[in-house]
């Protein structure tokens, strides 16, 4: 699935044109649980690229192995071409932002951004530039003075940021960063973390749960399931194109039908539903109905087998209008192109 990269005959060529990230036949177990089974995977230079996964499926030990937190049972890790598989964290070049901040309370923020440099043997003033650049970069340059303490959640995860990005590393690397901070504000740091992303250029390897938190950032997305990767593709490619049924219903809501021995997915948006029975497509009846605000989830039993979710937007009609349907007759239709064939989990065993 990982696109591969041109070889190159000089070593020092190859260092340049070599994918930022590439892992090959990666695998970790703890005991007799496989939480990295055999992945491969390659990142290019300046991707914002996004790990998406359910609890346990091996996301977060993947990147505890790119930062050199564990070590890999087999296969190996490169970082610009160097196989940094036996290299310990502190000389890989790489940084990490956890969701927990691990800001440093009696220091000023400048000087938690700063740390890394005074540890690495940076002398001031180009210690506390750096640092003041790098709070710019996040939009706290006003804020160096003060502690941890009299931040916003938001703003420490922003401190958090720029002490990982003063160093300038290869790969930034960033586990659930934004896990801790409510629904607003994890909106609006999305948008920002994809613009300081962008600005700086640096390669980005994110690790969530969260379905639309991937959609909104990525450049490309690896969908993770039982320590294996089941799809890698950009945003549009995974939610319009999933490839098999997990990507389906993992990623956004889907439906799965199975019609003259094939199995395919249509996302509810992409169904057309009509009252009565006549003409073209499916007919079933509204089983039920889920009003949630802006639009409409309508779960409707079909007379050849399965069911289908339709959504609809609520443009021109009331809730007490939407929860009349239950019960009704409808015909479901859908263009061909809206559908796509899936495997099952079966074709990874």
């Amino acid at each position: 699935m990982a696109t591969q990269a041109q070889p190159a005959t000089d070593p020092a060529a190859g260092r340049e044109t070599a994918p930022d990230v590439r892992l090959t036949d990666l695998r970790k177990a703890y005991g007799e649980v496989v939480a990295v089974d055999g992945i491969d995977l390659e990142i290019r230079h300046g991707e914002f690229f996004t790990m998406l996964g359910p609890s346990g499926s091996g996301k977060t030990t993947t990147l505890r192995l790119i930062a050199g937190f564990e070590r890999p049972d087999s296969g190996s890790i490169e970082l610009g071409g160097e196989d940094v598989s036996s290299t310990p964290p502190y000389l890989r070049d790489v940084n990490t932002v956890f969701q927990d901040y691990a800001l440093f309370p009696h220091m000023s923020v400048l000087q938690n951004v700063a740390y890394g440099l005074r540890v690495k043997g940076v002398k001031n003033p180009d210690r506390d530039e750096r640092a003041a650049e790098a709070l710019r970069l996040v939009r706290l340059e006003d804020f160096g003075p003060r502690k941890p303490v009299q931040l916003s959640g938001g703003q420490r995860q922003r401190v958090a940021l720029a002490r990982s990005i003063v160093n300038s590393p290869r790969v930034l690397l960033l586990d659930e960063p934004l896990g801790a901070l409510d629904l607003k504000l994890r909106e609006q740091m999305q948008i920002e973390l994809k613009s300081i992303q962008q600005g700086l250029g640096i390669t980005f390897l994110y690790v969530t749960h969260d379905q639309e938190e991937a959609l909104t950032m990525s450049d490309r997305i690896a969908v993770f399931n039982e320590g294996r990767i089941e799809q890698v593709g950009t945003p549009e490619e995974i939610y319009e194109h999933p490839t098999t049924e997990f990507v389906a219903g993992f990623v956004g809501v889907s439906n799965v039908l199975e019609r003259s021995g094939r199995r395919f997915t249509i996302r509810p948006e992409k169904i057309e539903m009509t009252a009565g029975d006549g003409g073209a497509g499916e007919t079933g009846t509204v089983k039920d109905v889920i009003y949630v605000g802006a639009f409409t989830r309508y779960i409707v039993d079909l007379d050849q087998g399965g069911q289908l979710t339709v959504m609809r937007q609520n443009l021109e009609t009331t809730s007490q209008q939407v929860l009349e349907e239950k019960g009704r007759r409808v015909r479901l239709e859908w263009r061909p192109e809206h559908t796509f064939t899936i495997e099952g989990r079966e074709s990874h065993e």
